[in-house]
This record gives structure tokens, C-alpha cells and sequence, in this order.
């Protein structure tokens, strides 16, 4: 790493060393499911919150592409998170070429977008972003993974095209996920299928008039939060 690169780095990490509140550093582990067989199994925590840790993302809003690199490949979650922050500033602001860079970054590190958090952070502004007047094939690669947080990568970059009214590529992944075993797609998918109806509910409807006795249900219960209670109802007792 390049001299610039390293002081870039332990600057940004004695920035968040700095905010580190002992009572998260205990509670994010366990919140994260950082612990033998859960779902973060092997994530580290230093203990700082995620407004701070933007506050410190933008201080470092310049940061090169290889501190980010180095960031992301570190053990620790807020750095990784910080980095991704980072990105997601710098692709807002960035020209064609330096928002390629940043898509060709994230995608090689991929692996170590490697929580719900970083994913949700991350992937609706920077591969959604990036996917929106694209070729959309690469989120087929993902969901055929059978990676967790490449999944999720997936479904959440969907977000980008519903905030223009594009909804087919959700709807199509749902389709695809409706049995997929893990709670965080379903979560995930439901959101996703919310935001839809947030935007035009008849497609929504559309969609679980068809779907809903195959979904799960806390599929179920994200995509029809937002609806009239009444209409929830039929949904989760089987009479819509």
C-alpha cells in the first residue's frame, strides 16, 4: 500500500476509534448474529454507531480507491461500512469513469459486502445506480449464486429501479425467490415488494393476488404492511 493509502487508512480508523461506545461494542455482535452459526459468524465490531460512522465518511469523502480497498478487506465491520459510505458518496458525485471504478471496486470485493446493513447501504446507490440504464444480467449471476449476500445484493439494487417506476425486475426475482430458506431474502423481497405498492399498489395487488399462498410469511407480512387493515387480513387469513 502506497504511503498516501496508509495514512488515508489509519486516519479513518483513529476517527472511529475515537467513537467507539463500550455498551455498543457489547450489543452490535449479538445484533448482527456475529456469533458461531449465525449469519455474521466471524464479523468484529469496534462499537460505533452508524450516524457517526457517516460523520466520519464524509470527513474522508476523498479517500482513494485503494484506501477504500484496504478498508473493505479489514476484519472490522465499521470500517468495512465506513468504506461503502465512502463509495456511495463519491459515486453521487463521481464522473462515468470514476462511478466504473467504484462498480468494478465493489464487485471484486463483493465478499466483503457481508451483512444486511452493508448490503441495504450500499447496493441500491451504488450497483442499482449503476444497473439502472444498463445491461441487467449481472443480477441473474448473483441470485444463481446461492449466496446469501450476493442475493441480497441483488434483490436490494432492485430498489434504484423502483424509484423510477420500474418494477419488473423485482416482481421477476421475487417470482424466483418465493422459496428461497433464509428469513433475510424473505425480508428483504417483502420490503422490495412494499416499496412497489408504496408507488402503485395495483401492482402490488397484482402480484399477490397471484403469489401470496405460495409466500413466506414474513414475505407476506413486509409487502402488505402499508395496505388498509382490513385488506391485510384477507391476505394473512387466505380470503383475498
Amino acid at each position: 500500500m502506497g504511503g498516501k493509502s496508509q495514512t488515508e487508512y489509519t486516519a479513518i480508523l483513529c476517527d472511529l476509534r475515537a467513537l467507539v461506545r463500550p455498551d455498543k461494542a457489547a450489543f452490535l455482535p449479538g445484533f448482527f448474529r456475529a456469533v458461531p452459526g449465525g449469519y455474521g459468524e466471524g464479523d468484529v465490531f469496534l462499537g460505533v454507531v452508524v450516524p457517526d460512522i457517516r460523520k466520519v465518511a464524509r470527513r474522508h469523502r476523498t479517500a482513494s480507491s485503494s484506501t477504500l480497498a484496504q478498508l473493505l478487506e479489514d476484519e472490522r465491520h465499521e470500517l468495512r461500512l465506513c468504506a461503502l459510505l465512502i463509495a456511495v458518496d463519491q459515486f453521487g458525485h463521481g464522473t462515468d469513469e470514476g462511478r466504473e471504478q467504484l462498480i468494478e471496486l465493489y464487485i471484486t470485493k463483493l465478499d466483503r459486502v457481508n451483512n444486511w446493513d452493508l448490503v441495504d447501504l450500499s447496493a441500491p446507490k451504488l450497483l442499482g445506480a449503476w444497473l439502472l440504464h444498463r445491461d441487467r444480467s449481472l443480477l441473474d449471476d448473483l441470485l444463481a449464486s446461492e449466496h446469501l449476500w450476493r442475493q441480497r445484493v441483488a434483490v436490494l439494487a432492485t430498489l434504484a429501479f423502483i424509484r423510477e417506476g420500474d418494477f419488473a425486475d423485482t416482481l421477476r426475482i421475487a417470482d424466483r425467490l418465493l422459496h428461497h430458506e433464509h428469513d433475510l431474502i424473505h425480508k428483504a423481497v417483502g420490503w422490495m415488494l412494499r416499496e412497489i405498492g408504496n408507488r402503485d399498489v395495483q401492482e402490488l395487488e397484482r402480484f399477490l393476488k397471484r403469489q401470496y399462498p405460495k409466500m413466506p410469511r414474513t414475505m407476506l407480512r413486509y409487502a402488505i404492511e402499508k395496505l388498509p387493515e382490513t385488506t391485510r387480513q384477507d391476505y394473512l387469513t387466505g380470503r383475498a
